[in-house]
C-alpha cells in the first residue's frame, strides 16, 4: 500500500522498502482549461547536491537538455510538453546504488517554461503530484499531492531524496519560487 505524504512528510525508504534497486519518480500535473489561452509546458529537473548544498559539477543538474547524470545514477525519461493524457507526465529513473558517493541530496523540481512570456503560474495547474515506485515491479511506494494554491510561482520544490544516517529518505517539500529554473540554477549550480 502506497503512503500518502502531506507537506514537510517524511519516509525513510531504506526501511520501507530494503529490497528496492531503481526507484521511478513520477511527476504529473493538469492545467486549468480556462488558464492563459497558451500551450503550458512545465519542466522537470534534478539537482544532485553534494554536503554544501550545491551540484558537484554542472553535469549533475539533469533535465531537458541533460537527461543524464555522469555516474548514470538519474536518468530523465524526456520532457513532455503538453502534459496531456492520464498517468505520470515526467518520469525519471533513479538507482541509488550508483550514485556519485559526493552525492548526498537529489532535488526534484518543476518549473514552467517561458512562464513570464505566457503569463502563466502555478495557480493555473491542479492535481500536481510526485511519487515514488520500484522500478522493477511498478510497485508506488510514496505519493505526494501538492494541494496549496500557488498563484504567483513559477517554480516548485517537489521533493527531495536525502541520505541520512546511511539510509536514503524522501521529504514531501511543495515549496513555490517566482523565479523559475534560472533561480534553481542559481541557487544550486
Amino acid at each position: 500500500m502506497s503512503i500518502q505524504l502531506q507537506k514537510g512528510g517524511r519516509v525513510n525508504l531504506s526501511k520501507e522498502n530494503p529490497s528496492f534497486g531503481k526507484l521511478g519518480v513520477g511527476l504529473g500535473w493538469d492545467t486549468n482549461h480556462y488558464a492563459s489561452g497558451g500551450q503550458f509546458d512545465l519542466d522537470a529537473s534534478i539537482f544532485m547536491l553534494t554536503e554544501n548544498g550545491k551540484v558537484v559539477s554542472e553535469d549533475f543538474f539533469i533535465f531537458y537538455n541533460n537527461l543524464r547524470s555522469p555516474d548514470s545514477s538519474v536518468e530523465h525519461r524526456g520532457d513532455n510538453r503538453t502534459g496531456a493524457g492520464e498517468g505520470d507526465d515526467e518520469l525519471i529513473l533513479v538507482d541509488l546504488g550508483k550514485t556519485n558517493a559526493h552525492i548526498k541530496e537529489i532535488l526534484f523540481v518543476v518549473t514552467i517554461h517561458e512562464a513570464e512570456m505566457r503569463k502563466q503560474n502555478f495557480g493555473q495547474v491542479r492535481n500536481a503530484y510526485i511519487r515514488i515506485f520500484d522500478w522493477e515491479n511498478r510497485i508506488e511506494i510514496l505519493k505526494y499531492k501538492l494541494d496549496e494554491d500557488f498563484s504567483y510561482e513559477t517554480g516548485l520544490e517537489f521533493g527531495r531524496l536525502y541520505q541520512r544516517e546511511g539510509d536514503w529518505r524522501f521529504m514531501a517539500v511543495g515549496q513555490g519560487f517566482n523565479n523559475g529554473l534560472q533561480g534553481f540554477v542559481d541557487r544550486y549550480v
